[in-house]
């Protein structure tokens, strides 16, 4: 994108606020390679589960003007942070500039694990305690369908409109009614450096004796067995069935079998990399930068020779949240160009918002050409998107999965 192309952040308040952050001692996450042949709108497009909302939300009063505050449930490590002060820097900004207060817990693990937990709530229509929260796009989808996400009034968000063109209408929610992307990255391999020099290229290498007992992989199903599909040469984003499926899991259900795979885990399998129990595994792109960053670069992460996942968050409103006019003013804020920006040169993941680029120069151009937050099409050569399934589909194959992690 030219510098003819800049835009910079509508609020001159947001401005100044995210001006005045960036000159203060932040972490920041170093650069990582990553790869793909589809330009990055083409392929985040394609992501999504399809199908559209099939139960209508039940009516809600929005207490908002009354109670300046918005609950937000999202992964961890997934919003800058300022390690000497134990704050998020852009959240006591959009506090300062809104008056509404956030309330933000890394509460999602796993999007199986995080459904499981609300989906009683959910589906009597209750709330959940929380105004926002962040799910991939597949459970995006089904949540959708199943008319357990409010849908948003876009003329309360205007920055919305910074959205990646081609994002605007992903299948498993046409025209943008329930969801904005957050975050999205890449799901490859990694290992630790010192412990494993010899390194990793493909799937395949996780399966080294030497590894024994000391992988992890995934819980999310599109990431793990996506990975594997592919090196067993099988187009993830294209016409497949079962059989394909089933011998990937029959892979998955043998490593655990014999001790090669130590866990199958969400998010917590950091903590397994970070106290050693883990070296090598099936992880995700942005995880691996920021525990590098506060651990001395221990490992190195790399999409497979047979290609990695592409995957997306995004921020919803659930069902019977009595607050969506304060959570439709913090997505507001965090689709400003220079916010996005700022998020951006913590979590390094991909970046939906266009402007981001050219707000990264005022805070570190070393970023600005980071392949890992604004990837080229060449950067994404190796990158897939596991197609989407219908309703019945994937709950066979879930079902499938679970029984090959003997879940």
């Amino acid at each position: 994108m030219s510098h003819s192309q800049r835009r910079l952040p509508q609020d001159p308040q947001v401005r100044a606020l995210v001006q005045a952050m960036s000159q203060r001692s932040y972490s920041r996450r170093s650069v990582l390679s990553a790869a793909g042949a589809l330009g990055l709108t083409g392929l985040l497009a394609a992501c999504g589960t399809g199908g559209s909302s099939t139960k209508a939300a039940p009516s809600i009063e929005d207490i908002s003007a009354n109670d300046p505050t918005v609950n937000w449930a999202n992964w961890t490590l997934y919003l800058d942070y300022d390690d000497e002060k134990k704050t998020y820097p852009t959240l006591d900004a959009f506090t300062k500039q809104t008056g509404i207060k956030v309330n933000y817990r890394e509460d999602i693990d796993g999007n199986d694990t995080y459904y499981g937990k609300v989906q009683g709530q959910l589906k009597a229509g209750q709330d959940i305690g929380q105004d926002v929260i962040t799910m991939t796009d597949w459970m995006a989808g089904r949540m959708i369908r199943q008319g357990y996400a409010q849908e948003l009034d876009l003329a309360n968000i205007p920055n919305s409109a910074n959205l990646l063109p081609n994002l605007k209408d992903v299948d498993f929610d046409p025209g943008r009614k329930h969801s904005l992307t957050w975050q999205s990255g890449y799901a490859g391999i990694a290992w630790n450096k010192k412990a494993f020099p010899k390194g990793l290229k493909s799937v395949e290498d996780l399966w080294d004796p030497k590894l024994k007992g000391r992988i992890t992989v995934l819980d999310e199903m599109r990431d793990t067995i996506g990975l594997l599909m592919l090196h067993n040469g099988v187009d993830i984003a294209g016409q497949w069935g079962e059989s394909e499926f089933g011998a990937a899991a029959d892979v998955l259900r043998e490593n655990i079998g014999n001790g090669q795979i130590r866990q199958v885990k969400g998010n917590s399998y950091k903590e397994d990399f970070v106290s050693g129990d883990a070296i090598a595994g099936i992880v995700w792109s942005g995880d691996i930068v920021q525990m590098n960053f506060e651990n001395d670069d221990q490992w190195e992460f790399v999409i497979p020779e047979a290609g990695g996942t592409l995957w997306s968050d995004n921020l919803m409103v659930p069902v019977a949240s009595p607050r969506k006019a304060n959570s439709e003013k913090l997505m507001d804020f965090y689709y400003d160009p220079a916010v996005a920006a700022q998020v951006a040169a913590y979590v390094n993941f991909i970046c939906p918002v266009v402007g981001a680029q050219e707000e990264m120069e005022k805070i570190d151009p070393d970023l600005v050409g980071n392949p890992l937050i604004f990837p080229t099409d060449e950067d994404l050569a190796k990158a897939h998107v596991f197609r989407s399934l219908e309703a019945d589909e994937e709950t066979a194959l879930n079902s499938e999965f679970q029984s090959a992690i003997g879940a």
